[in-house]
């Protein structure tokens, strides 16, 4: 049994307490923390990254097994793409930052490759800030971070992010470089995972950002965090790399917002009942009691990005929210949260009338009767009142 909280207790024990006593804590990675920022209303969420919870296992144990994640094929192939990348002290990873974002600075023929090693990732943070330091010292030339660690302050708990490298240029400024394993056809790749790679990169632009602030002294001005990245792919059906500059100023402004949106993590720890335990290794009851405590905000996108999907997919049709047919079906129907109130609405059984809200529905509803109604003549009638009839069945249709 988890040791009794208190609103006293220190953060770091409340969430060691809500993952397990004996539970390792899952760091939250850049890509867990872009679909945080995508959906900021969800506290479920919120909590569990906070507490470092495995919601891979927790939704096993909750009976609704995730299939969101990467192939053990896709990592293998994706780390030995990154090796080659790297190889040789980055050169050819210099060379594709010289080419697609700073073709005015000197080649990178004699580029140093920063000592990133410490003990745990507080050690590594300072580590890489102190490496950050020294290269903006040494300017003229071009620095190489692999892997370098960053801390970034998300509902007011740190969380420690791993890019796959951190460029600094001879003038200083510092590119963020993404390596991803799809492939880049003609120069262009599957935008849904161009756009997936910009919002993660976005997070470590924000977190470079916090540590330029850092390294801000009075006689220099801050670091510049460029807000163009570098993405490589490999080219066509080949393992030789290619890259493509992203610019991420979009993706940066939704997620610094939408990060700002977050709950704080200790109002949401505070709010729990005594003795809630997310440990998957409880009874499914207890289990499922602990996961309902906290609530949640069910979209479809989830389904692409969070391991608790399917479990809050299950429990949100279960109660009718009409948040299961999408965020934009849920804005437009304003105050209606179930469809049940909705179908009622629509019926004239319930609602306002003069609510726009109640008068679409029940608009639309008497289209589709109509409809309905002239379907059986629908073959005889005039090439006009079949398009009437075509017409009344669309706008019905958003009401079924």
């Amino acid at each position: 049994m988890p040791l009794p909280r208190t609103r006293g207790t220190a953060l770091r024990q409340q969430l060691a307490e809500l993952r397990g006593p004996d539970v390792p804590a899952k760091a939250l990675d850049a890509r867990a923390l872009a679909a945080l920022a995508a959906n900021p209303g969800c506290r479920r969420r919120a909590i569990l990254d906070g507490a470092g919870v495995n919601k891979t296992a927790l939704a096993s144990a909750l009976g609704s097994p995730s299939a969101f994640g990467q192939s053990q094929f896709a990592l293998t192939r994706g780390n030995a793409f990154e090796a080659k990348v790297k190889a040789d002290g980055g050169a050819e990873l210099l060379r594709l930052v010289h080419e697609k974002l700073d073709r005015s600075a000197e080649p990178p023929a004699h580029a140093r490759v920063a000592e990133l090693t410490a003990i745990g990732p507080e050690g590594r943070t300072a580590r890489t800030a102190l490496a950050l330091r020294e290269a903006c010292a040494a300017r003229g030339e071009w620095t190489l971070l692999d892997h370098p660690m960053l801390a970034l302050d998300v509902a007011g708990s740190p969380a420690f992010l791993e890019p796959d490298a951190v460029v600094v240029h001879p003038d200083g400024s510092w590119t963020v470089v993404e390596i991803k394993s799809f492939p880049m056809l003609d120069g262009s790749a599957d935008p849904s995972k161009v756009g997936a790679a910009a919002r993660q990169a976005a997070v470590y632009v924000l977190a470079l950002e916090q540590v330029a602030a850092r390294l801000t002294q009075e006689s220099a001005p801050a670091p510049k965090v460029r807000d163009r990245v570098l993405l490589v792919c490999p080219k066509d059906f080949s393992n030789l790399p290619t890259a493509s500059a992203v610019d991420i100023r979009k993706q940066r402004a939704v997620t610094d917002r939408q990060l700002a949106r977050l709950t704080r993590i200790q109002d949401i720890a505070d709010t729990l009942p005594e003795g809630i335990c997310f440990d998957p290794s409880r009874p499914a009851a207890e289990l499922t009691a602990a996961v309902e405590s906290v609530p949640a905000t069910y979209a479809p996108e989830c389904l692409a990005a969070c391991e608790l999907a399917f479990h809050c997919r299950s429990r949100s049709r279960e109660s009718g929210a009409v948040t299961t047919l999408g965020r934009s079906v849920r804005a437009e129907l304003g105050g209606l949260t179930t469809v049940a109130d909705v179908l009622a609405a629509a019926r004239g059984e319930a609602g306002d009338p003069q609510d726009p809200t109640v008068a679409a529905l029940r608009r639309a509803a008497e289209l589709r009767a109509e409809a309905l109604a002239a379907m059986p003549r629908a073959a005889t009638a005039p090439p006009e009142a079949t398009a009437a009839v075509s017409e009344a069945a669309a706008a019905g249709g958003a009401v079924r």
